[in-house]
């Protein structure tokens, strides 16, 4: 719980900023992260691979928001959480 609510500390854009596109991100990634590792341990759980799969095209599209919307703030949120398109 103490690193969702660093996470969101940094990339709030607003005192009460809980859930802007670059906080969304940002708290995806770190459960992408999370959950890749699980994964490579665990090779056959396959629910937790669709999950993956789902949390990573919800990012993309949130990063595709972004990118439409305010192009200094994808850029600073992909250099800060180095995600490569």
């Amino acid at each position: 719980m103490q690193e969702k609510t660093k996470t969101i500390a940094d990339f709030r854009t607003h005192e009460s900023d809980t859930g802007s596109a670059d906080v969304q991100i940002a708290l995806l990634t770190g459960r992408i992260n999370h959950l890749t590792e699980h994964l490579q341990k665990n090779k056959k759980d396959h629910a937790s691979r669709r999950g993956l799969i789902m949390m990573v095209s919800k990012r993309r599209r949130l990063l595709d928001y972004l990118r439409g919307k305010a192009e200094p703030r994808y850029k600073a949120v992909t250099t800060k959480l180095k995600i490569r398109k």
